[in-house]
């Protein structure tokens, strides 16, 4: 990890101690130390917040430019052209911490900072060993996830996985996707036995967007929901059903039911930085929503689109040609409004595309129509039943139900080669505008590793 990783890490764990979401001593609040040995209760939980915090910290950017690599928004900001250059025409610059550079530092933050509270937990006597086996389930899981959204985001071979808590040690070598990926594996199954055996409660109160997940027991689900994802990734299937059977997937209950990180415009706290006037904000939604959306039977548009999308004064961007869009968001009303980490619509989509790939079409059927009836209002499917088609129809309902969410289409079409399929409304140029299909490793961690 670079220096300025690390110090973002302990800004990080600073902000903890200034908002409040736990008490502890610090000397210097703007370089607080690591967690040491026999750490007290108010340390762990310090700590724990701290990995939240820094998990916390990229998403409502992940969400905005992984939805434009994946066509699901436009960024019209006249004081930053790079969201209708940089990002949809390139070349993607790896040099800065922002935009070609971006989601990486808050990741490996989080990731370290887990690292930081591993290394130490064992020694914590203020703890009860189930308490410390809760924390270990509770920061690998967290690990597993901010790796996650690193491999969302980076596609190429490879990354560093080996991030320890020696600043002054060489940096970690890069490994492959496929070492990455079987980490992410390791992870979330490692800690299961750690949950287990985890007691009634964590040693911390988690925040408001776990409520329902914030005890051991049912954290682990949101570990197995984890999983499954990570098992569609992966083509395993037949492991992805496995896990879902252990998750909080219910076909018949609340598909917003999830698992959601807080943010709050409360003093000293973090906004929802998405939650921008539909009207007159920067954030627009594609015109490619509008026109690929299906119809309920009464002549409306699919309801996820309702939701989520309004009409405003058309506005352009861009050179050369103009991009174009009379779509304001609406997914995010307020500056507290949560966004989801994981939700039981996505986890009732990854058991229909699971199926399509066991070619098991009646059971793929049945739950990608729970949530076209449910969600988007749209009569039962009544397309053909073979695996592309059904493929073509599962992407098109992940698409609409996890829109603005944390770069789901972008990842979807990729991992299916279909990317192309999202290639509309597109400036010619030159340059013309271009479908990415991964972030470059920022120079920062190339350089010391060449």
């Amino acid at each position: 990890m670079t220096t300025n990783a690390t110090l973002l890490r302990l800004a990080l764990v600073a902000l903890v101690a200034v908002t409040g979401a736990c008490s502890f001593d610090i000397d210097n609040p703007n370089s607080p130390n690591i967690i040491g040995e026999n750490p007290n209760r108010s340390e762990v939980a310090a700590t724990a917040n701290g990995i939240l915090i820094a998990t916390r910290a990229d998403m409502g950017d992940w969400a905005l430019d992984g939805g434009i690599f994946g066509r699901e928004a436009y960024r019209f900001d006249g004081s930053d052209p790079r969201f209708v250059g940089e990002l949809m025409q390139g070349p993607l610059d790896p040099g800065s911490g922002a935009f070609g550079g971006d989601h990486w530092a808050e990741e490996y933050g989080a990731i370290r900072t887990a690292n930081d509270l591993l290394a130490v937990i064992g020694t914590a006597t203020a703890l009860t060993a189930e308490e410390q086996r809760a924390v270990s389930g509770f920061a690998h899981t967290l690990q597993a996830y901010n790796f996650l959204i690193l491999l969302d985001a980076h596609s190429q071979d490879s990354i560093p996985l080996d991030v320890g808590t020696d600043v002054t040690g060489e940096p970690a070598p890069f490994r492959s996707n496929a070492d990455a990926y079987a980490r992410v594996i390791a992870l979330l199954d490692g800690a299961l036995p750690e949950l287990d055996a985890g007691g009634a409660t964590f040693p911390f109160t988690l925040p408001a967007g776990f409520s329902g997940f914030d005890t051991p027991a049912t954290f682990r689900q949101f570990n197995r929901a984890l999983r499954a994802r990570v098992a569609v990734y992966r083509g395993d299937f037949a492991g992805a059903l496995a896990a879902l059977a252990e998750s909080f997937i219910n076909a018949g209950g609340p598909l917003d039911r999830g698992v959601y990180m807080d943010f709050s415009a409360g003093p000293g706290d973090f906004a929802n930085p998405l939650a921008l006037s539909p009207q007159v904000g920067e954030n627009f939604g594609h015109p490619s929503l509008r026109t690929g959306a299906q119809l309920q039977p009464g002549g409306e548009l699919d309801q996820r689109f309702l939701d989520k999308l309004v009409t405003r004064a058309p506005r352009s961007a861009g050179t050369p040609g103009l991009l174009t869009s009379d779509l304001g968001w609406i997914r995010y009303p307020s500056p507290n409004s949560p966004i989801p980490m994981i939700k039981n619509e996505e986890l009732v989509l990854l058991r229909a595309e699971a199926n399509i790939g066991l070619n098991d079409p009646g059971s793929a059927v049945t739950d990608i129509d729970v949530v076209r009836t449910t969600s988007g209002l749209l009569a039962p499917y009544a397309g053909p039943v073979d695996q592309a088609s059904l493929l073509t129809e599962l992407l098109y309902n992940k698409r609409y139900s996890l829109m603005f969410e944390g770069g789901h289409s972008w990842v979807d079409f990729r991992r299916y080669g279909r990317l192309a399929d999202l290639a509309t409304n597109e400036r010619p140029g030159p340059p013309p505008d271009v479908l990415f299909t991964t972030l470059p490793i920022p120079t920062a961690e190339v350089l010391p590793r060449q």
